[in-house]
């Protein structure tokens, strides 16, 4: 196997695998297509040696194609490498020569990114979830290589000059989307002190700035408290209609999905905070209930500021009529920081023990096979013609020599044994319609 090799941010990367508090770089999802590699062609060749006559057929086997492997690294953070790349290519298969003699496999093609990448279709269907490293998905199958003439000689048939051609390696559009893995999402109303915090529990750098929105993008953070560690997540500020798109809407609430559980900052200073923290519950709720569900420490941030201590106890007595432990904070000072973080590592602990323990299983990499893997086949009337679907029909057309008298009476009798013929009659097919076998056009001869 090959893995691809992205040089633009190499360096960063390195830095960022020894620096993981400090991931600024963040690109969150991206589309690429990807080609496997087509299968080699079969020889038609012959035995010719001296004093050995009639040496008959010896045309050896293409190679299969290569596979393109999505693969998750835990050397990679973000998805900016396919900002710059976005065409991924397996390499083909070698040819068969005489001799027997088969062609080389391709390599297959590793295309990493990072743990927390879900794959899926441009429609929107999952292929596969890649949450931690290793775990690796086929997203397109190499082709098979083409049989050489030795397979095609019969005893009616000693000498056949038909040899298959490789088949064509899948090809799809994909799309990625980077769900960030944290113990704890930081959420809250905008300028609410979500990066203001981070920064001062992490060495994470995210932009400070007293206006809303200043961030646009998810921060990690690494905090530590004793002998114990967390990674944090810096979610982008929630106001409502975030559900619908509002705002940084669903760029960043899926982010949420994945973290254990939540600290929810609420600005001390704005007039009703209880609305403000029932405001962001109801766009998780209403996004996914699941989030919602999740544990949550929620916390008074801005003490510092005169207005906010002086009605301390006031916000906190309204918290507690709804049943609400608000604790307070200054993320400026770090006043409370302490305390906020040993109750989110309890949290992660009574997270972690109400969790059932997965049982051991040998986990096998997932492999794709777009369009079914099905012996049978169905024929379907389409506009200029008529179109057989089934995947051993669609290989064996798209594996013949059509300027191969020989590989295309094959062919026909293949179609006619098995029952292709009969059906398209069946349907009306007549003698110069157009019949459709995956991307091959035939004018069909009665």
């Amino acid at each position: 196997m090959s893995m691809v090799e992205f040089r633009r941010e190499s360096a960063k990367e390195r830095r960022l695998i020894r620096q993981p508090t400090e991931t600024n770089v963040f690109l969150d999802e991206a589309r690429i297509w990807v080609k496997a590699g087509d299968g080699g062609n079969g020889s038609a060749s012959f035995r010719r040696e001296k004093f050995v006559p009639r040496g008959g057929p010896d045309g050896g086997d293409g190679g299969r194609g290569g596979s393109v492997i999505v693969v998750a690294s835990a050397e990679k953070t973000t998805l900016l490498d396919f900002r710059y790349r976005r065409h991924f290519r397996a390499r083909p298969g070698g040819n068969g020569a005489g001799g027997k003699r088969h062609g080389k496999a391709g390599e297959d093609l590793l295309i990493p990114v990072p743990p927390g990448t879900i794959v899926t279709t441009l429609e929107g269907e999952v292929l596969a979830d890649l949450d931690s490293p290793g775990k690796q998905v086929t997203v397109a199958l190499g082709g098979r290589g083409g049989l050489g003439n030795v397979h095609f000689a019969t005893p009616t048939n000693r000498a056949p000059r038909i040899a298959q051609k490789g088949e064509p390696g899948e090809e799809r559009w994909l799309k990625l989307e980077l769900r960030i893995i944290a113990d704890v999402g930081i959420i809250g109303y905008p300028n609410a002190g979500k990066s203001t915090f981070l920064g001062a529990v992490t060495r994470a750098n995210p932009k400070v700035a007293d206006y809303p929105f200043t961030t646009i993008t998810p921060n990690l953070g690494v905090a530590a408290l004793d002998d114990r560690i967390m990674t944090l997540a810096d979610i982008p500020g929630l106001i409502e209609g975030a559900h619908a798109g509002v705002g940084l809407g669903h760029e960043f609430l899926r982010h949420i999905s994945r973290t254990k559980a939540l600290l929810h900052l609420i600005d001390g200073a704005v007039t009703d905070p209880v609305a403000a923290y029932r405001a962001v519950n109801a766009e998780l709720s209403l996004f996914d209930e699941a989030l919602a569900k999740k544990p949550q420490v929620v916390a008074i941030n801005k003490i510092d500021q005169e207005a906010v201590r002086g009605r301390l106890l006031e916000i906190q007595a309204a918290f507690g009529k709804i049943g609400v432990d608000a604790r307070p904070v200054s993320a400026s000072t770090g006043e409370g920081v302490p305390q906020v973080l040993a109750s989110l590592f309890q949290l992660l602990d009574e997270v972690a023990a109400s969790e059932p323990i997965p049982a051991p299983t040998a986990e096998e990499p997932v492999v794709l096979r777009p369009g079914a893997e099905r012996e049978g086949f169905v024929v379907e009337r389409e506009a200029g013609g008529y179109r057989v679907i089934g995947r051993r029909i669609e290989r064996l057309v798209s594996m013949t020599d059509f300027e191969n008298e020989e590989g295309v009476a094959y062919l026909q009798r293949q179609l006619k044994k098995l029952g292709v013929t009969e059906a398209l009659e069946k349907v009306g097919v007549r003698a110069g319609d157009v019949v459709r076998f995956g991307p091959i056009e035939l004018e069909w001869v009665s």
